[in-house]
Formats: structure tokens, sequence, C-alpha cells
């Protein structure tokens, strides 16, 4: 697995360590989990934009 260096405020590592063992996780677990939802929901939101978009474009040329 490929490694990645990121900076962060020393308060904000803190608290994902904190919710990170609150669930049993480790720090790394709880990141992978953190960017996968909002790769997810970015996903989404570019998808309705689409379909949107595909309204609009529908109407003008109706």
């Amino acid at each position: 697995m490929a490694r990645v260096l990121i900076s962060m405020p020393a308060k904000f590592l803190d608290e994902i360590d904190t919710v990170a063992n609150s669930e049993n996780r480790t720090r790394s677990e709880l990141i992978r989990e953190a960017l996968r939802t909002y790769m997810y929901r970015n996903q989404l939101r570019n998808s309705k934009k689409a379909v949107t978009n595909a309204e609009i474009l529908d109407t003008l040329l109706g």
C-alpha cells in the first residue's frame, strides 16, 4: 500500500486520534473512510449537476 504524507494542525490530529480510538480503528482506517465518503458524496453531487444540466439543455432545445 502506498503512503502519503500530509500536514495538519496538531489539535485536528488529536481529534482524529480520539475518534479512531473510540471506534477501535487506526488513524489510517479512519482517514481512508473519510476520503471514501468525501469522494462518494462528490460523485453524487456531480451526478445531480449533470442531470440538472441535461434537463436545462433539454428544456432549451425542446
